[in-house]
């Protein structure tokens, strides 16, 4: 409560001035940086050289998308190097060259392990304004009366089997997103409701009478009220939709990516996550979180049902049926426990010869797969992954529909030390939510209010948290078990204290 106080009272009274010097933390590295500002749709961070072959065009500009890091972190040729050193695990955090992230947001990375040549998450920071597409009165809008939107946007891209996908993402979805927000621009600042349709363009001819289509209008005696809200989550969703048709459409990309966005419009926070990636608020200590996995155990349903509705997904090799564990051949007319599409619980079922299939979900947490083969049930990309040794695709599965849950920032009162974190899974894989929150009072309980740099060097412990140090057996946390070996990001961004947010 004490930090709370202070943390308030220095916020009403800074206005801007020069930050305290930085206190030491023993969580942190020697050079904890803060962040510059975003450079909206700038190129990506050179990518390092490859080797001296002759590999085709397409297959170079493949090479070239895996090295490249975000653009914000400005790295050097040798910096990418260094970003790329499986041994060293050197975090990265954009340069202390006193500019900023939008909202100061701190950000920080590091390289997996070995799990694969390169790090093949991705981040995006943007600053994205929105112009009108139409006037809702249906008359072209005035050049001069165009007043359009900015909304913010942070992403986070974990990429798996290559970093094509989590690129191509990080470059393109924001874009998506503002397409989807012109219609919506008139609309979402006008407080009345939603029109039900838009205008017909100028000059496009009318249809003919639809009348004789209409049905009893017994069941449409009132209009379904929708809110502006909701308008902007379809918009949302309907990007990732056409990020998806947009990779289908000849872009064919390596592997495929989680994707975990956040928007910020008109006062109310955006959490769209698609995949295993997290993001949790910590508002005065409390824990809400902002969003929840996908994976083969929490779309179990989901999964059995689409393997029922259409077999064919499955050859003759899977079975939509869960079973405790793999069914043997001699237990052939034995009762055996299992579950379907429609069960929550357990129930027992005579074994048939179609059981001894392997089930289309199998496995335990994170050792949970859809077909064997893949731990995550939404995201992008995968357009070309099939079952090891088969040609059965796994792409009909996977989902790219995210989960679009809002934080409305005006419904309270904020205080510099209250941040929406935003992580891959290489993070939480081996990191509570509570000790997150642990982590985020003891940071920025060391730094003064008005210290920009507190949410970067809070992003910095984070990662440096979750990947440990180098020992004899591997990276260890202080516990001795083993830290993360996979990529790691994280996203600090602080909902209330220094910077605008208009």
């Amino acid at each position: 409560m004490l930090n709370r106080v202070r943390s308030a009272v220095a916020h009403l009274v800074s206005s801007g001035g020069a930050p305290p010097p930085r206190p030491k933390s023993p969580d942190l590295p020697n050079a904890a940086s803060a962040p510059p500002a975003a450079a909206p749709e700038a190129p990506r961070s050179p990518p390092a050289k490859a080797g001296s072959g002759s590999a085709t065009p397409a297959k170079a500009v493949e090479a070239r998308a895996s090295f490249s890091r975000p653009t914000f972190l400005q790295l050097s040729p040798g910096g990418l190097r260094r970003a790329d050193d499986h041994a060293g695990r050197a975090v990265q955090s954009p340069p202390d060259t006193g500019r900023r992230l939008p909202w100061s947001t701190g950000y920080a990375e590091v390289i997996n392990a070995g799990k694969s040549r390169h790090n093949e998450d991705q981040a995006c920071c943007e600053v994205v304004y929105v112009e009108g597409r139409r006037s809702v009165t249906g008359v072209p809008r005035e050049p001069s009366r165009g007043q359009g939107l900015c909304f913010y946007y942070w992403g986070l891209f974990d990429g798996h089997a290559g970093g094509g996908a989590a690129e191509m993402a990080s470059r393109l979805l924001h874009r998506h997103i503002r397409e989807q927000l012109k219609d919506l621009v008139e609309i979402l600042q006008d407080p009345s409701p939603p029109p039900l349709c838009l205008p017909t363009t100028p000059g496009t001819p009318d249809s003919s009478d639809p009348s004789h289509l209409l049905g009893p209008q017994s069941c449409w005696s009132s209009q379904k009220e929708v809110s502006h809200e909701s308008l902007v989550v379809g918009a949302v969703e309907n990007a990732f939709q056409l990020m998806m048709a947009r990779e289908r459409r000849g872009h064919q990309v390596e592997g495929g990516c989680c994707a975990l966005v956040v928007i910020y419009l008109l006062g109310k926070v955006y959490v769209a996550n698609a995949g295993d990636s997290r993001a949790i608020i910590v508002r005065n200590g409390e824990i809400i979180p902002m969003s929840r996995e996908f994976t083969p155990e929490t779309e179990r349903q989901r999964l059995q049902l689409l393997g029922f509705l259409k077999p064919e997904l499955l050859g003759s090799e899977f079975t939509h049926l869960e079973f405790p564990r793999r069914v043997l051949p001699k237990e052939l007319g034995q009762r055996m426990l299992y579950r379907d599409q429609n069960m929550t619980g357990w129930a027992y079922k005579k074994i048939e010869l179609e059981d001894l299939r392997f089930p289309l979900v199998c496995g335990e947490g994170k050792k949970a797969r859809v077909m064997a083969t893949i731990g995550v049930t939404r995201g992008l990309g995968d357009h070309s992954l099939k079952v090891c040794s088969s040609t059965l695709p796994i792409k009909p599965f996977l989902s790219c529909f995210p989960e679009v849950r809002v934080y409305d920032l005006t419904q309270y009162e904020h205080c510099p030390d209250d941040v929406l974190v935003l992580g891959t899974d290489g993070l939480w894989d081996v990191t509570t939510d509570c000790e997150v929150a642990a982590t985020v009072d003891r940071v920025l309980s060391a730094y003064e209010p008005n210290d920009h740099s507190r949410y970067t060097a809070l992003a910095q412990a984070l990662v440096l948290g979750a990947r440990g140090t180098p020992r004899d057996r591997g990276w260890r946390l202080p516990n001795n078990k083993l830290g993360s070996g996979d990529d790691i990001s994280v996203f600090v961004i602080p909902l209330g204290g220094p910077g605008s947010y208009s």
